[in-house]
């Protein structure tokens, strides 16, 4: 199934595409996507539902697709050219990192320029979304625990992140768009082999394959789960590809006004204007 979650922010409403794309109503039957609704029971229940039966939801700002996961992990260096773009040493472990919970926001929502960021970047990233309670999850059983897939836009100030000492989740919560949105993992062939694309400007900035990523998701997964309990609606974003602004020779960082467009098969299109605080 294909989630979404339509409205204006804080009042949006749970929702499905059904076969032709169109937005249904699911409140009738799910109060929200969230880490107390997220799990594979109520996946079972919700798939039961003839979606062309319900409510047309015909217009509406798009939210993320959870409201609030518990957890907003991400992984650093993901990829081989990204890392060695940004002339770093290939991981030999993944690299993990926070997000702010409180960084999330709609796919299309315009991105907050900080008032003192100087270096602002962004990572076209595949984020998967846990569905069960797990820890020290082996590898071959990991494909249990995860529900389905989004995207997310890994808005980054190098600045913070690099040259302000401690840890990345300081230049890593200025914002996370998040979405459009949250597919169920049977509605993905290979999930190890699909398209990621950025553009700023209507430039292509970043294009990638989940096929280059150094760990897949089974590994991630496996990995996490012996340093900490992965919980119902946890977000884990997996690294993004080569391209990003840090990366170039003169770096183009983002600047008010820049328009951003991702996409990512299978999972949708964000579309995001820079703004200043």
């Amino acid at each position: 199934m294909i989630f979404l979650r339509v409205g204006e922010l804080g009042n949006e409403t749970a929702a499905a595409l059904d076969k032709n794309k169109k937005i249904r109503n699911l409140s009738g039957f799910i109060n929200d996507f969230n880490p107390d609704t997220i799990s594979f029971d109520n996946l079972e229940k919700l798939k039961k539902i003839h979606l062309e039966d319900l409510p047309e939801i015909k217009s509406g700002r798009i939210g993320s697709p959870i409201s609030r996961p518990g957890d907003f992990l991400a992984i650093g260096l993901n990829y081989k050219a990204h890392a060695e773009g940004s002339k770093s040493k290939l991981p030999t472990e993944p690299i993990l990192f926070n997000k702010s919970s409180g960084c999330i926001q709609g796919p299309n929502d315009k991105i907050i320029k900080p008032r003192s960021a100087k270096k602002m970047d962004y990572e076209c990233e595949v984020a998967m979304v846990i569905g069960r309670e797990g820890k020290y999850i082996k590898e071959n059983e990991a494909q249990d625990y995860i529900f389905g897939y989004c995207i997310v836009n890994d808005i980054s100030e190098r600045s913070w992140q690099k040259e302000r000492g401690g840890q990345w989740i300081k230049g890593k919560s200025i914002a996370g768009p998040c979405g459009p949105w949250l597919v169920t993992k049977d509605e993905i062939k290979n999930i190890n082999n699909i398209n990621l694309t950025l553009d700023v400007n209507k430039k292509r900035r970043q294009t990638g394959n989940t096929e280059k990523m150094i760990f897949n998701f089974n590994v991630l997964v496996a990995h996490i789960s012996n340093f900490m309990a992965l919980h119902p609606g946890t977000i884990i974003t997996t690294g993004t590809p080569a391209g990003t602004a840090m990366e170039m020779e003169k770096p183009e960082f983002l600047k008010t006004g820049d328009k951003l467009h991702l996409k990512v098969d299978g999972l949708g299109e964000q579309i995001h204007e820079i703004i200043d605080e």
